[in-house]
């Protein structure tokens, strides 16, 4: 019991991460209409950013650690959110008019822009983050067994959370979230009303980035790294993830990703770890087969 209590214990912070990943995901998907695998690149190269910028701040510029994270986060956000504008404004933007093949091909090398960029200005090194926030919270003392998370796990899955109430407010009880959800419908009519859809494209890629900007960094914070290869990962992972609960709801894309977290969690807990990836990847396959044929079918 103690031991199931855990494994749901951590699947949390993993589950907050997904929902936030791909609540952010739908807010771009919901204008371009385009599997988009820029959107992990740009997570992980949040990251990767973090954790340069980290150890330049503390190497280079003998700032004490609390300094040096503030730095390199203020950094890694700057070049992400930056490079995510001119992706949106001068990339996908023109290309989601387009056929969705441009799309997919371009996002793949933007992807690998980001990725290799990364890789070279850090010299190939793998830099890591020295562990900080990991005591032990104490949810349930059994005697000989205790469950726990640490606290930048609880710091990490209450400011996800957060992240996902904000945008859910903000699509829901704003005159922009308004605009959002009409260019969705229909961006022609909504043109015809007034809003201008390239602006709203803009803006809502922009947005989905600043959540995979936030996401890269606590999660980087949390695991003390960020691979090169994550982008291609996280980008395929995310694609699918959103699907899990719609493409048309974000709030409905990341209760679907939370529960694919959960999924997650148990099977790396109680199944064979070697088939993990495997299994999941089928699911999320399984269920994007299904979501459309459920749209195809009347």
């Amino acid at each position: 019991m103690a031991y199931l209590l855990q494994q749901l214990a951590n699947a949390i912070p993993l589950a907050a991460l997904y929902a936030a990943l791909a609540f952010g995901y739908s807010i771009a998907f919901g204008v371009m209409k385009r599997a988009d695998i820029t959107y992990g690149a740009l997570f992980a190269f949040a990251g990767q950013m973090l954790v340069l910028f980290t150890d330049v701040g503390y190497t280079k510029m003998y700032l004490v650690l609390p300094a040096a994270f503030t730095f390199g986060a203020v950094i890694a956000v700057g070049y992400t959110v930056g490079t995510s504008f001119l992706v949106g404004r001068a990339i996908m933007l023109p290309l989601s008019r387009k056929s969705p093949n441009t799309v997919i091909v371009a996002a793949l090398g933007m992807m690998i822009i980001l990725m290799e960029t990364a890789r070279l200005a850090a010299n190939t090194r793998g830099i890591w983050l020295p562990p900080f926030l990991n005591d032990a919270v104490v949810f349930w003392d059994s005697g000989d067994f205790r469950v726990t998370l640490t606290e930048i796990q609880l710091l990490n899955t209450v400011l996800m959370i957060l992240v996902i109430l904000a945008g859910a407010y903000v699509l829901k009880c704003t005159g922009w979230g308004r605009i959002w959800r009409a260019v969705t419908d229909d961006a022609l009519a909504a043109e015809l009303c007034g809003a201008s859809a390239n602006r709203v494209f803009l803006l809502a890629y922009v947005a989905s980035a600043v959540v995979a900007t936030i996401c890269g960094l606590l999660a980087t914070s949390y695991y003390g790294t960020m691979d090169f290869g994550a982008g291609l990962m996280f980008g395929l992972k995310v694609l699918m993830i959103a699907a899990v609960g719609g493409y048309s709801d974000p709030l409905k894309s990341a209760g679907g990703a939370a529960l694919l977290g959960l999924t997650e969690t148990m099977w790396g807990a109680y199944g064979p770890f070697l088939w993990r990836d495997f299994v999941i990847f089928s699911l999320l396959v399984l269920l994007l087969v299904l979501s459309r044929r459920e749209r195809i079918v009347p």
